[in-house]
């Protein structure tokens, strides 16, 4: 009896959970502001009892934005898989260009995952860091084509030291156990990889580039087509720019 107790108790609270996800993707989808005291009104709640859920905004912040992330990862994550298995680079130009819409599609979501703090001088929230969906997503991809192409990678001591240290102790979402200790200069391949997405998407979302060029997708275009080569894809590029392309315009 106890343990059932437990078990609806837990089950109440993790209902709890996903409805202060929903009432505040609402408020994001719409001009409310996101703040405690308007999910709680949204869900009818007082902004104390929001408290036991909740201890203050930037809980609520990371507890939103790994929703938000997990839910656009499997959207990414079914358009990578509408190319073979055996095709990495396909996927991960598929899952780009689904993050690209997403993002422009959905510009505060995108916004509350990737321009909210998560490390800084003082503070370094690992968890929040190295748990990202489509971070690792994106860095499983990369992987995979590390093992089909064999693409070129620095070795440790090619990099410069802070680089260095950083590779053999990564606070990036990948799966850094499975390579090698030799082989961590690949993270850092994974690093410039996001940089580059992450870089013109954000641009693009935040208006921060020529509208013109925003809507035709040419710099985003650019900007993979060009980084592909770093992935040992160059023999491959018509093949994916098309692809890219045709993704875009659908």
């Amino acid at each position: 009896m106890v343990q059932d107790q437990t078990t609806r108790r837990a089950r109440q609270r993790e209902a709890t959970y996903d409805e202060i996800v929903r009432a505040s993707r609402q408020l994001l989808a719409g001009d409310g502001e996101l703040s405690l005291r308007a999910v709680a009104a949204l869900m009818g709640l007082t902004a104390p009892a929001l408290y036991r859920y909740v201890a203050n905004y930037q809980d609520l912040i990371d507890l939103v934005a790994f929703e938000v992330d997990k839910a656009a990862t499997e959207t990414f994550r079914l358009a990578a898989e509408t190319q073979p298995e055996d095709d990495p680079a396909g996927r991960l130009i598929c899952a780009s260009v689904a993050f690209r819409q997403w993002a422009l599609g959905n510009p505060r979501e995108f916004g509350l995952v990737f321009a909210n703090p998560i490390a800084d001088a003082g503070c370094i929230r690992r968890e929040t860091i190295t748990l990202s969906s489509s971070g690792h997503l994106f860095t499983d991809y990369l992987y995979d084509i590390w093992t089909k192409y064999h693409y070129p990678h620095p070795s440790l001591d090619e990099l410069p030291a802070a680089v260095r240290e950083s590779v053999q102790d990564p606070l990036i979402p990948a799966k850094v156990e499975r390579i090698a200790p030799e082989d961590r200069g690949l993270v850092w391949v994974y690093m410039q990889g996001w940089t580059q997405l992450y870089g013109v998407v954000a641009l693009e979302v935040f208006g921060h580039m020529d509208p013109r060029v925003i809507e035709s997708g040419e710099m985003f275009v650019d900007t993979i087509r060009n980084f592909a080569p770093r992935l040992g894809l160059d023999a491959e590029i018509p093949r994916l720019e098309a692809l890219m392309r045709a993704r875009l315009a659908g």
